[in-house]
């Protein structure tokens, strides 16, 4: 085999290589790429979905059961926050004290969506850190959270008194999106 025979075959060698360090690429440019609380939602200007979501089984405040939800309470005349959360979830504890600080204020009803959790971690994980939502629907296999286009939790939907989803969060809630995106979403939706 003369050297002119074998240099292609030298070059084929390094072919998936070169793939192995474009996916490399791709992937690191992806993973940085954009801030994944940003991602657009198709609902946004559409009606919240028309669903009826049981209560969390043995969940209580102040000695009353605490309901499940469904289109009626989207569909209140005020504002309704829908957020998405889960015992096992650590975002959701950073976010919690948030939530709690916003259920003081009464401009705004705050439904709680308890996604793929046990009963009796979602009442635990309440009990302790105190419930800001007026009713809790569970979804415990996840599929009423795809309505929604939930991508993970926590998520936040904020829902105006016609039952419009005027707002999506992906990611914990902090100070700076409540001030700088949540409220003047509330205030536009007449909260």
């Amino acid at each position: 085999m003369t050297k002119a025979e074998k240099s292609p075959r030298r070059w084929l060698m390094f072919v998936p290589l070169a793939i192995f360090v474009g996916l490399v690429l791709l992937f690191l440019f992806r993973l940085f790429a954009g801030d994944p609380s940003k991602l657009p939602s198709a609902l946004i200007g559409k009606p919240a979905p028309l669903l009826t979501l049981a209560a969390v089984e043995g969940l209580t405040q102040d000695g009353r059961s605490i309901p499940g939800f469904g289109p009626a309470e989207l569909q209140s005349g005020r504002p309704v926050l829908v957020n998405v959360f889960a015992s096992w979830c650590a975002p959701c504890h950073q976010e919690h004290p948030f939530l709690m600080e916003l259920a003081k204020g009464g401009r705004l009803t705050i439904l709680g969506l308890n996604y793929k959790d046990k009963p009796e971690n979602a009442r635990r994980f309440l009990g302790r850190l105190g419930n800001p939502y007026v009713a809790v629907g569970v979804d415990p296999d996840g599929r009423n959270a795809i309505e929604w286009g939930v991508y993970g939790v926590p998520e936040t939907f904020l829902v105006d008194g016609k039952g419009i989803i005027v707002f999506k969060h992906v990611g914990p809630l902090t100070p700076e999106i409540i001030r700088e995106r949540l409220e003047p979403a509330i205030r536009a939706a007449g909260g």
